[in-house]
């Protein structure tokens, strides 16, 4: 789905899957409740709809002193983003994000490249350096020098990403030797949209030399602005960026959901993850038909 900015850019826009993940002020109350029914009929709806992609983010575990900031619930993306795949046909599953540090790059050329089939090339795989240090101490991750080791492992993912045969050698990953390792099955291309979380200036760095798009959190459009302002994004870079809750069916709705898609647009964005007000399922799912008539309607 893409909506035309008046005389700006024209923007992608996707959705952060309800239910998924639930963060303390940021779900509503029939979330908890909802399961694989609820979220069969919003996935389905937004594939119909022709909304760009939809979300699921990554936490093995949240400890209890972190779970009033980051929330409890996060369901695994590769299962339920694998279900997602069979429930839809075109709209793209965007990890937002997995953490880098908790996996070797075999396996996620293995395991998100057979996602990739399975749903014929929609995966966009968004990544992070991730930040909670109690998840890293639990799977023995390290932890200290994880940004050098993403910086690797998108290497790898890069260069082994869609081939049967993978081999690699780098400071924390060598793998393959002369004969290379069998990855099969594995994704059906060789390139694979890639986009960095995070909000430093690192994070955006990290983007525009090693992946596809940009994907910050947590940042005011004018930090966002001031930011991009200082580098040269490549031919086809993405700014993915969050949304406020939006009310594109309610009272002045759809004037203030233009407005911030306006400011969006002009803080730097291509793309951005979708937020609505919602209050049941099939609220939200008024919600997303009149944000799909809004963006039909330019």
């Amino acid at each position: 789905m893409e909506y035309r900015t008046g005389d700006g850019p024209t923007l992608r826009i996707g959705i952060y899957t309800p239910i998924v993940i639930q963060t303390p002020g940021g779900h509503a109350r029939w979330e908890e409740t909802a399961g694989v029914g609820e979220l069969r009929r919003v996935v389905e709806a937004a594939d119909r709809l022709g909304f760009h992609h939809l979300t699921c983010s990554e936490h093995l575990v949240v400890p209890a002193e972190a779970a009033s900031e980051r929330g409890r619930v996060y369901w695994d993306p590769l299962a339920t983003l694998s279900w997602v795949a069979a429930c839809t046909s075109r709209i793209r599953l965007a990890t937002n994000v997995l953490v880098l540090g908790y996996h070797h790059p075999v396996e996620l050329l293995k395991r998100y490249g057979t996602l990739d089939l399975l749903s014929n090339g929609r995966l966009v795989l968004g990544v992070g350096v991730g930040s909670l240090r109690e998840e890293f101490d639990l799977l023995g991750a390290p932890y200290g020098d994880r940004g050098r080791r993403a910086d690797e492992q998108l290497r790898a993912i890069r260069s082994g990403w869609g081939r049967p045969t993978v081999e690699f050698a780098g400071e924390f990953f060598t793998y393959g030797g002369a004969g290379g390792l069998a990855v099969v099955p594995h994704a059906p291309r060789t390139e694979v949209p890639i986009w960095i979380g995070g909000r430093s200036r690192r994070s955006l760095q990290r983007a525009v030399e090693l992946a596809d798009g940009w994907t910050p959190f947590a940042l005011r459009n004018s930090a966002v602005a001031e930011m991009l302002s200082g580098v040269d994004l490549p031919a086809g870079f993405e700014v993915v960026l969050p949304t406020p809750p939006l009310d594109p069916s309610g009272g002045d709705g759809p004037a203030a959901c233009r407005r911030v898609l306006g400011d969006l647009a002009a803080a730097g964005a291509t793309a951005v993850h979708a937020a609505l007000v919602h209050h049941s399922a099939d609220h939200y799912l008024e919600q997303l038909e009149a944000l799909a008539g809004l963006a039909a309607s330019g």
